[in-house]
């Protein structure tokens, strides 16, 4: 907690995993205060055992926390077949696409073979999660109410257009991420219009 009584978030502004928990902070109306941890300056400000020591938990749990404290409004149905699949896609997103083309991962295949590599992790992965949402969802993800699953969706869906992934293949995908990037959470949430946001990706 900051000196105001307000959490804190540790944040990266084009971070999926920071980006993830913008999103449920502000669908849940909680005032934080933001801390910019660089991933990319001095090797990663992420490494650096002060924030380790902050920070021993991963996004999701944060999310769960989150969900736990504060319930409204529900991120995890209460449905039990609905939360399961809710966890299920998060899961598929958060720990078997997004980790593939993280920055220590890209760093190893080498500047020439980064394209390439991030485009066929991405690839793999929204073909398995395009065919699951075909059978998931509504209006979102899972039926018709925004869930943590959604929150996990669009930071990758960002992602792969960083990485010039074609989308035409992922038609569900695309036609859910275009409906959450209309509500007010995800575009206050945006990695545009965050603190730390270089001038020139402003928006």
């Amino acid at each position: 907690m900051s000196e105001s009584g307000k959490p804190i978030l540790y944040s990266y502004f084009r971070s999926s995993c920071s980006w993830r928990v913008r999103i449920a902070l502000a669908l849940k109306s909680i005032d934080y205060e933001t801390v910019p941890i660089n991933l990319i300056k001095d090797g990663g400000q992420q490494f650096s055992k002060e924030f380790q020591a902050l920070n021993p938990m991963k996004q999701l749990a944060i999310i769960e926390y989150l969900e736990e404290t504060r319930p409204t409004p529900r991120l995890l149905p209460q449905d039990p077949k609905k939360r399961v699949l809710v966890r299920m896609i998060s899961d598929l997103i958060a720990g078997g696409i997004q980790p593939l083309q993280n920055l220590s991962i890209l760093k190893q295949v080498g500047q020439e073979n980064q394209l390439a590599w991030a485009q066929k992790a991405i690839n793999s992965g929204f073909s398995a999660l395009e065919q699951i949402l075909q059978s998931t969802a509504g209006k979102y993800c899972v039926g018709d109410e925004v869930s943590m699953a959604d929150l996990c969706l669009v930071p990758q869906v960002a992602n792969a257009e960083r990485y010039k992934v074609d989308l035409t293949p992922y038609p569900t995908i695309s036609r859910i991420n275009k409906a959450l990037l209309a509500l007010e959470a995800f575009q206050v949430s945006h990695p545009c219009r965050q603190p730390d946001t270089p001038p020139e990706l402003r928006a």
